[in-house]
Parts: structure tokens; C-alpha cells; sequence
């Protein structure tokens, strides 16, 4: 996305899609400055009981832009993404990566499910990818 395009999130989606009103309140009494955490998106999907992505729909539709995600790979400023590739990845941890690879390509929900089995932070599989030469996507709330 070019600095040109940010701010027309709404565009990805169907124009009929509609949104959640709870789903809006929650987002609008969220957001700073015309941004929300990818951490507060998750906290909404969970204390409202939908999924991330239709969280997620609500942000690109109100057009506010989603920082920090939680894997690191957009949203920092002033560089967008702060994950550096790891100096080394363990073969157990390769191996798992490789495994669920969808269209050579790792899921985000799929990189959180492997943190968590591996007892290691959500940034260190992103960082392993990037040693690894493999893009994380898609995005749980549709970012990317």
C-alpha cells in the first residue's frame, strides 16, 4: 500500500457487506488518533464473541489504520515493520513452519498457534520467517 492509498481501506471489501453496530461502537471507543492496536482488535473479537477479520472489516470500513501488529510486520513507526530475521532457526521450529505452509505462504493465526506450542513470542516466528525467506499471510484481521 502506498501512502497515496492509505486511508481507503473500505475499497477490499463488497460494497454490501454491512457491519456490526457493536462491532463499531467497540472499534470507535478504541481508537486514538484515527488508529487501533492489532492487540485492542483481538481484545474486541474475544470480549465480543466474532471473529478478528470481521473486527478487522469494521476498522478498514470506519478507515482507521491497525498499528502494531503483533508479529511485527506493520504499523511501527517510522519504518512500518520492526522484525529483524532471527540469526538462527532451530530444525523443530523450521519444520513446523514448513509443515503448514498454505501456497508457500505461513497464516498469521497459524504463526500464533506455533508460538504458542513452541512456548516462544509471536515476534520470534515472525523473525524465523524472515530468516526463512517465508511471508507470513493473511492477516487475521485482513491487514495484509
Amino acid at each position: 500500500m502506498t501512502e497515496y492509498d492509505r486511508g481507503h481501506y473500505a475499497k477490499k471489501h463488497p460494497v454490501d457487506r454491512v457491519v456490526d453496530p457493536a462491532v463499531v461502537k467497540a472499534v470507535k471507543e478504541n481508537q486514538s488518533d484515527n488508529e487501533i492496536s492489532c492487540a485492542t482488535a483481538f481484545t474486541i473479537a474475544g470480549d465480543l464473541g466474532v471473529q478478528p477479520d470481521e473486527v478487522g472489516f469494521t476498522i478498514d470500513t470506519l478507515e482507521i489504520t491497525i498499528t502494531k501488529c503483533q508479529l511485527g510486520l506493520y504499523g511501527y513507526k517510522p519504518n512500518k515493520k520492526i522484525i529483524k530475521p532471527a540469526d538462527n532457526v532451530s530444525p523443530d521450529l523450521e519444520d513446523a513452519i514448513r509443515a503448514r505452509l498454505v501456497n508457500d505462504r505461513f497464516p498469521c493465526a497459524v504463526a500464533w498457534e506455533t508460538a504458542e506450542k513452541f512456548g516462544i513470542k509471536k515476534m520470534e516466528i515472525s523473525s524465523a520467517c524472515e530468516a526463512l525467506g517465508i511471508k507470513i499471510t493473511p492477516c487475521q484481521l485482513g491487514a495484509f
